[in-house]
């Protein structure tokens, strides 16, 4: 009851992101009852079913970390004394975030069943008859039948299984989040004077984010070699009969896994750019800054660079040359629908994380006022982070893009 209390009176800013995680949860839960469809449509392809079903944690993993951004820099999970009043102290408030992001996601889900529903026929699929359901007639009805599997019956309780999975990750992610965050940092409102004796600590992934890329780029060349040269085993994509070499989308995980990993280190390198050689006001603050919050926006960051990478990546593979179709369109609707996910969740995530930054800088730039600070400096070094994250991301996202295709394209 409190989680649907302090749901009904959120910011509108919270409640919009709440809604996207639903809407992102839901679309997760079409994913997978589509692998289900598939799967009761053809138990003579085991294998297709499973690579279908496993490409469908990408998406998950997408929503999982929009639930998990949305909690961070939502103000109805924090501390506050009306929550210790009622008994709900720091102790619980993981469980109170676990059940709001599992409630949106659930409504999420719900949602997804009926519509999913209706595209592959009405409830006929479900009961296993052929009077098509309550829902046939009405538009668009059955207009997905064969792609989703339509005229075979349902596993209901194979169904409801899958439909919990999004609640049940973004609910625990949640929860894990709102336990290991930290109250905002006191240093932050600390005068300009003082913040050159406190450099912040560098980040300690970078490293190792790029030798999990550079490993996942070795893994990918040599799997496309093989891809190439050989019939070997082959993982269809979802919604259509191009395949890839199971090789290759282990590289391509593993170079994701690398640039979040190496996100923070990064977005540390930026601020350190900014500020070699003898920098001026403007530089040493923009650089200062975002040395400070690397380790918050770090990892959003390291998202929007993987999302980037592989879109480009995609780019290149369909265009002329390609090994994966020479330039025919590959992309079927629920390959699309998975796509269009992690790209909204890689965006919202970043701009939830940005929110979260303007808020955690607030103390520090009202301090910077009371000194006398101008609103102009304090403009033109937030669009100068942007720029500088906007080049080292963007470099390193299109230099993976070209490294990643390079073996797949003639």
């Amino acid at each position: 009851m409190l989680a649907l209390r302090l749901v009904r009176t959120s910011h509108p800013s919270a409640l919009a992101r709440r809604v996207l995680v639903a809407c992102t949860a839901g679309a997760v839960g079409f994913l997978l009852l589509s692998a289900l469809g598939h799967a009761v449509a053809h138990p003579e392809r085991p294998g297709a079913a499973a690579a279908r079903l496993l490409w469908c944690a990408v998406p998950l993993a997408a929503c999982t970390h929009l639930a998990v951004t949305a909690v961070r820099s939502d103000p109805g999970v924090r501390p506050r004394a009306g929550l210790d009043a009622v008994g709900v102290g720091s102790a619980r408030l993981p469980l109170l975030a676990a059940l709001t992001t599992g409630l949106y996601c659930a409504l999420g889900c719900a949602l997804a069943l009926p519509v999913f529903l209706h595209l592959r026929g009405g409830l006929a699929g479900v009961l296993g008859g052929t009077s098509g359901g309550a829902l046939e007639g009405m538009p668009l009805a059955g207009s997905a039948g064969e792609l989703l599997g339509a005229g075979h019956p349902l596993p209901r309780a194979a169904a409801l299984t899958l439909l919990a999975v999004p609640p049940l990750a973004a609910a625990g992610a949640s929860a894990a989040a709102a336990r290991m965050r930290v109250a905002p940092r006191d240093h932050l409102a600390e005068p300009l004077a003082v913040l050159p004796h406190r450099p912040p600590p560098v980040p300690a992934g970078l490293p190792w984010g790029v030798a999990v890329t550079a490993a996942g780029l070795a893994l990918e060349a040599y799997a496309a070699e093989r891809f190439i040269a050989s019939a070997g085993p082959r993982a269809p994509l979802p919604g259509q009969p191009d395949a890839l070499g199971p090789g290759i989308v282990a590289g391509w995980l593993l170079i994701a896994a690398g640039l979040v990993l190496a996100g923070p280190g990064m977005v540390h390198l930026c601020g350190l750019l900014l500020a070699v050689g003898r920098p001026g006001v403007l530089r040493l603050l923009a650089g200062r800054v975002l040395r400070e919050e690397a380790p918050r926006v770090g990892h959003p960051a390291g998202v929007l660079c993987a999302v980037t990478a592989g879109v480009l990546t995609a780019v290149r593979l369909h265009g002329p040359g390609a090994v994966l179709g020479g330039g025919a369109p590959a992309a079927g609707p629920l390959a699309a629908l998975g796509a269009v996910v992690v790209v909204v969740c890689a965006v919202a995530g970043a701009l939830s994380a940005a929110s979260e930054f303007r808020t955690a800088r607030a103390p520090a730039n009202d301090g910077l006022r009371r000194l006398g600070v101008p609103h102009r400096l304090l403009r033109a070094a937030a669009a100068l982070r942007v720029a500088a994250l906007l080049g080292v991301l963007g470099s390193a996202a299109w230099l993976v893009a070209e490294l990643a295709s390079m073996p797949l394209v003639r």
